[in-house]
This record gives structure tokens, C-alpha cells and sequence, in this order.
């Protein structure tokens, strides 16, 4: 008798479409690796200027864990609004594309010092000492904030945590 297999969401590969290629991942932090990047702070403001396609939003929605509650408070929109502009082929603005990207570094560094992104999810809904007992999550919504967690995962990842 074949028993019934069911599909964990959680598991179920995460299809990532770029340009050129179409490439299924079974964890999504492996999906880390197609997201947009920048690599000094003038390339990010020239990103960040021209705008992120509205799809980044969703990418991050899908690649970091967040629910689409905490994706609204941080990111200070809606998802809806974020799939009205990818319907329309819109960009978004350059501060909301910022966020974003460095959001999607954040999780970069988070991911190789905690291992998983799911590790990295729970860290960020653990008070820090390194930030003043706070949520990190809960500092998520500015880019000092963002910059700040920065701060305190190179801290960890470094054994500075005095």
C-alpha cells in the first residue's frame, strides 16, 4: 500500500525565472544567489535610482521567510501594491529599492553566519544584546536600522560579543 505524500510548502523548490534561464531551487536561500546585488555604495545608489523591478519585492517575500505582514511593516507597503506594479511592469522607487537591496545583502550575511535562512529568520525575532535587548526585525524598516544589524552580525560572526 504506497503511502500518501504530501508536499511541505516550506520544501517545495522555489522557481526562480531570470531573463535567460529558468532554475528550480530546493532551498530558497540557495535563491540568494540571482537576487540584485551591489558591490560599493555608489553602484547601490545607481541601483537604487533607477529602480528595482517591482518582481524584487516578491523575490524577497518568497526568498526570506517573511510573511506578508512583516513584509508590509517593513517595507512599509503592500504586497497588493507590489503586485500591481509588476502586473503594470513598473519599477519601484529608489528608496523602497534601496531597502531592498540592502535587505537582500542582510540575508546574504545572515545566512552565512547563522547556516539557513530560517536560522537567520529566528535570530532576527530574538532580542540582541548588541542592539540594546531590541527585536532586529523590529529594525528592519530604516536603513540605519538595517545598518545596524549589519553592525551586530559582523560582531558575531567575528566573537565580539562583549
Amino acid at each position: 500500500m504506497a503511502k500518501d505524500k504530501t508536499i511541505d510548502k516550506k520544501k517545495a523548490p522555489v522557481i526562480y525565472k531570470d531573463v535567460d534561464r529558468v532554475s528550480v531551487f530546493n532551498d530558497f536561500e540557495v535563491g540568494y544567489k540571482t537576487t540584485p546585488k551591489y558591490t560599493d555604495a555608489i553602484s547601490l545608489l545607481n541601483t537604487s535610482k533607477k529602480g528595482l523591478d517591482a518582481k524584487s519585492a516578491l523575490d524577497f517575500l518568497s526568498l526570506s521567510g517573511f510573511t506578508q505582514d512583516e513584509f508590509q511593516e517593513t517595507f512599509k507597503t503592500t504586497v497588493k501594491t507590489i503586485q500591481n506594479h509588476v502586473n503594470k511592469d513598473l519599477k519601484l522607487d529608489a528608496a523602497l529599492s534601496e531597502k531592498l537591496l540592502k535587505s537582500f545583502a542582510l540575508f546574504d550575511t545572515g545566512i552565512e553566519i547563522f547556516g539557513s535562512g530560517q536560522a537567520f529568520h529566528r535570530w532576527l525575532g530574538t532580542p540582541a544584546y548588541g542592539l540594546g535587548n531590541r527585536l532586529p526585525f523590529d529594525m528592519m524598516d530604516t536603513i540605519t536600522g538595517i545598518q545596524l544589524i549589519e553592525e551586530e552580525l559582523i560582531r558575531i560572526q567575528f566573537g565580539d560579543l562583549a
